[in-house]
């Protein structure tokens, strides 16, 4: 399965984000499954990648010219795709996918997020999306989604393809169910 990972190019504040980030590339690998994410080597980006590496797994970054042109490239990868900007490397990201697993980040994993939800929205694609929830990162988040279709601007079964968890076995468990 490919799952395009969402996270943020610094580290946080706190250890318990790499950790997370570490055992989420950990749990990429152990299943077998290939990471898609933005291709950056710093931070969340670069942990995630590095634990999936490790492990064994097949690791696709995609990143914008820009971004590979200032350094920000990870030099390992089992596969790189350069795109033209930040909306090719989402659409990249969302074309490749089987599911989608965010972890915290800042302003561009949120602009992800929002994206990848609305385009689900639309009907362009069904694919589970899970909100990795470190410390309760995700825990407002997943409210204000609840709420969008509590408060009908958008449809409840929308709101139901995002789950919350930081438990990779119900994680995986999840994906087996929905990904039959």
């Amino acid at each position: 399965m490919k799952i395009a990972v969402f996270c943020g190019s610094l580290p946080g504040k706190r250890e318990a984000y790499l950790a997370d980030a570490r055992r989420l590339g950990e749990w990429i690998a152990s299943e077998g499954h290939e990471l898609i994410y933005g291709a950056g080597k710093e931070g969340m980006m670069g942990e995630v990648a590095d634990a999936a590496l490790s492990g064994g797994a097949s690791v696709t970054g995609i990143i914008p010219k820009f971004m590979k042109d200032n350094g920000w490239c990870h030099e390992h990868l089992t596969n790189l795709i350069v795109t033209e900007d930040l909306a090719d490397r989402k659409e990249k990201m969302a074309e490749m996918a089987d599911a989608f697993i965010a972890l915290p980040g800042g302003l561009g994993t949120l602009e992800e997020i929002a994206d990848i939800l609305s385009w689900m929205r639309i009907d362009f694609f069904e694919k589970p999306f899970i909100l990795f929830n470190t410390e309760g990162f995700y825990k407002d988040l997943y409210q204000v989604i609840q709420s969008l279709a509590t408060e009908e601007f958008m449809d409840q079964k929308d709101a139901d393809r995002v789950v919350l968890s930081d438990d990779p076995e119900a994680i995986s468990a999840y994906l087996q169910k929905v990904l039959k």
